[in-house]
């Protein structure tokens, strides 16, 4: 079955928009993927095609009504594999991992809420079986970059899209540790050499000491990873 990803959105004209380049872009020109957006707008019951209000109890900006929004994901989900999770982007939502985007690149698709002004009534929630999904602890105007990440993600897992089988098996967050460090010719730029254990060709000193460069970086960039790591501690990193 074909990786399928469907967009909710109020600004389908953003799409592919950078999913249409580069490894994903190539992919959905093979047939690898699929990609649908839909206007949320369409399900809008007045003649202006109205999709947010007012907040209730005051406040600024305008909320996405939860009977446009329910009936957009109603019309997707029919459309769409059967399984496949319908996820809403806001920063109220579970932070995405790469476990999660592991999972994800493994079920048939996903269909993507795309937020927008003061985000979504609560009972979307509550009404459907739909979960908000989060790609940072910062705000975004919606929820459409946030969806392309996702879909990002996900797509350079499958299978074909990347050239090398494994060249995903190392990089940040696969095995709860950042990546270690790359480095390429020349050997020597503005003083600075490429560590001497990377140009002596023993395979076995160089898994060693990237591992033991990764859980160091770790520890120092993103210490609150470490808890989790699962990476074995290799030789002196410097």
């Amino acid at each position: 079955m074909i990786w399928s990803a469907t967009v909710l959105t109020i600004l389908p004209e953003m799409f592919p928009g950078p999913l249409g380049h580069s490894l994903a872009g190539r992919a959905l020109a093979e047939g690898r993927w699929r990609l649908a957006v839909n206007d949320i707008r369409a399900h809008a019951t007045d003649r202006h095609r109205s999709v947010d209000d007012t907040p209730a109890g005051g406040g600024p900006g305008m909320v996405m009504r939860v009977d446009v929004l329910a009936a957009a994901v109603d019309a997707a989900r029919a459309a769409a594999p059967a399984g496949v999770p319908v996820l809403a982007l806001s920063p109220r939502g579970r932070p995405l991992t790469q476990a999660r985007v592991r999972a994800l690149a493994a079920a048939p698709g996903a269909v993507l809420v795309c937020g927008r002004f003061e985000g979504f009534d609560e009972r979307l929630f509550e009404a459907r079986d739909v979960e908000p999904v989060s790609v940072g602890d910062y705000v975004l105007s919606g929820g459409e970059l946030g969806a392309m990440v996702l879909i990002d993600a996900c797509v350079r897992l499958l299978p074909g899209t990347m050239g090398a089988g494994t060249s995903a098996d190392e990089e940040s967050f696969e095995n709860g540790l950042l990546e270690y460090p790359q480095y390429t010719r020349p050997a020597r730029f503005e003083g600075l050499d490429i560590p001497a254990v990377l140009r002596e060709g023993n395979h076995s000193r160089i898994a060693q000491w990237r591992a033991a460069r990764a859980r160091a970086d770790t520890l120092a960039r993103r210490p609150d990873l470490i808890a989790s790591a699962s990476a074995p501690s290799g030789a002196d990193p410097k």
